[in-house]
């Protein structure tokens, strides 16, 4: 399976990123031919006040209930069909209630939604530099943990924050996956120190592949504020090795998942099957 994990620097602006995201889908899928393609978190509008987010959250589509699809949704059922590629379509706002849900999607080459993942832990912090983030405030917690059956390799679904909780990866791999797919918008600060460590940590202990695709540049707050995040999007395989990732700035990095090597590395050093602790 090959996979591109592509790399933006979205603001608040929802078409003009939407018009982003389709231009480097296009492009990664022009120059490398990727079987899977993933967008990062909140590329549809990253910044600005919780009414512009409010305002750019979407009412996902219910089958049963026939509700028509949002901007973002439509836009990237259609590229995934029109390339016919599986599509992770990083997450999007969904609006859920009084709050709103930092959602994943994942759409078949058929255009079909394959799989909703809602980002189970938030980031509610005060980084070392000063810089304080609720994102409770906005966003209402997931509580399901989601894979998803591609092909024949069966992905995980992550978001950003969640990549610190490593109960999670391995509830992901209990549950069969080979891949994880883990769209990210991290601060320039804890990227630039634990971003790479982190994704590398969850493979190797999980012995699944890793598809981190992350934000990039500058996008203002709510308050004004300049926030940067930190980008170098990232496939990782079962062994911990770095086997592509994006160059500073918008693009696209694309590496080859190969099942054999997962089932080399789980063989050399079965450590699911040694574990004696929950």
């Amino acid at each position: 399976m090959r996979i591109s994990v592509i790399q933006m620097s979205p603001g608040s602006d929802k078409r003009r990123n939407i018009a982003e995201a389709s231009r480097l889908i296009r492009a990664a899928v022009e120059a490398d031919r990727p079987d899977l393609v993933v967008l990062p978190e909140m590329w549809s509008c990253l910044g600005g006040t919780a009414a512009v987010k409010r305002e750019a959250a979407e009412d996902l589509p219910d089958p049963q209930r026939g509700r028509a699809a949002g901007e973002a949704y439509g836009a990237m059922q259609a590229l995934a069909g029109d390339n016919r590629i599986t599509l992770h379509a990083g997450s999007i706002g969904e609006r859920t209630g009084d709050r709103i849900s930092n959602t994943s999607l994942v759409f078949g080459p058929d255009g079909s939604e394959l799989a909703r993942y809602r980002k189970i832990h938030l980031f509610d912090v005060v980084t070392p530099n000063g810089e304080s983030y609720r994102e409770s405030d906005t966003y209402a917690p997931g509580e399901a943990v989601v894979t998803v059956l591609l092909g024949s390799i069966r992905a995980g679904l992550a978001i950003c924050y969640d990549l610190r909780f490593g109960e999670l990866f391995l509830s992901l791999r209990r549950e069969g996956a080979e891949l994880i797919i883990l769209p990210a918008a991290f601060t320039a600060e804890t990227g630039a120190a634990h971003w790479e460590t982190l994704l590398r940590a969850r493979a190797i202990e999980t012995q699944c592949w890793l598809a981190a695709s992350a934000t990039c540049g500058t996008h203002v707050d709510a308050n004004g504020a300049v926030r940067s995040t930190f980008g170098h999007s990232m496939v990782i395989d079962p062994w911990g090795t770095v086997v592509a990732q994006a160059a500073n700035g918008p693009g696209w990095a694309t590496g080859t998942l190969h099942s054999d090597r997962t089932a080399q590395v789980r063989a050399g050093i079965p450590v699911l099957d040694h574990r004696r602790l929950a």
